[in-house]
């Protein structure tokens, strides 16, 4: 394989799926992998650094798919896509969906799978609407949620294992309104690169990545302390659950299920004027 020495600009999350997938790679442990330069940032971060075309290398939301296809292509592996882990509508108080009608919520990026999700969700679930909707990182949402400052909280990633211990109360899994409604996995976070790069580099970072998840899987402690170090002090336990939840076959291969969900996603967003349309053969 043959690769250029200039190191590839790759940022994704410091989540613990996105580490342990990614850590083999980024520590020069895949053999013939072209070399990279990390970065670590929040799924609002990449997605905006996806629409200003910066960075090689990103991991976004599948929501902002429409927005960058024209400057990156889909990569068929390390992403996040699967069943039963969807996000979560949390709230300090028991309620019901159209308890939140008018009420604040809190998200993760406007440009998020979980917004867009939610947004479907909404339209069919809160009568007349959710009120006014406010980004924040994700890890901030639950203690907004815990101490009122907003109505209720759109999360993702381990608060399915975590917002009991803030007292907050589920009022939907979006992920189960999805599965329900369409019957395919759920789609969540997509691995894109620059077009520009070439066939060749992007078939040697599609290699590197699957690598890179194959050495995961074959000895999971190698990635242990990369994982916990950026895991915002995680329970470990709670860390493992995450990676069994967000990295499965779907990581090392989306295949033409995964990519129908996906295209599924969109077409119903477009539908609803929530993206624009998606092209034939964009990804």
């Amino acid at each position: 394989m043959t690769v250029n020495a200039s190191p590839l600009r790759i940022s994704y999350s410091p989540c613990p799926n996105d580490t342990f997938v990614f850590h083999a790679w980024a520590h020069g442990l895949v053999p013939g992998a072209p070399p990279v330069d990390v970065s670590f940032a929040d799924i609002d971060i990449t997605n905006g650094l996806a629409e200003r075309g910066e960075g090689d290398i990103l991991k976004v939301s599948y929501a902002v798919l429409p927005y960058v296809l024209d400057e990156y292509a889909l990569l068929p592996c390390g992403g996040a896509l699967g069943r039963g882990c969807g996000p979560l509508v949390l709230t300090r108080g028991a309620a019901s969906p159209e308890d939140l009608t008018g009420r604040t919520v809190a998200v993760p990026s406007v440009k998020s799978t979980a917004y867009l999700l939610f947004r479907l969700w909404a339209a069919a679930r809160v009568p007349g609407g959710v009120g006014e909707v406010r980004v924040m990182p994700f890890h901030e949402i639950m203690p907004a949620v815990r101490d009122g400052r907003v109505d209720a909280g759109l999360v993702i990633h381990e608060a399915r294992f975590t917002f009991q211990d803030y007292g907050l109360h589920r009022v939907a899994d979006m992920g189960e309104f999805w599965e329900d409604t369409t019957g395919h996995a759920i789609p969540l976070g997509a691995i894109i690169a620059k077009r520009s790069l070439g066939e060749e580099r992007l078939r040697a970072v599609t290699d590197a990545i699957r690598a890179s998840v194959r050495q995961a899987w074959a000895d999971p402690a190698a990635s242990a302390d990369y994982v916990l170090a950026h895991a915002q002090e995680m329970d470990p336990d709670v860390a493992k659950q995450h990676i069994a939840l967000y990295v499965n076959e779907f990581t090392a291969d989306l295949g033409d299920t995964g990519q129908a969900a996906v295209r599924e996603l969109l077409a119903r967003a477009a539908a609803e004027d929530l993206v624009p349309p998606t092209l034939p053969g964009a990804f």
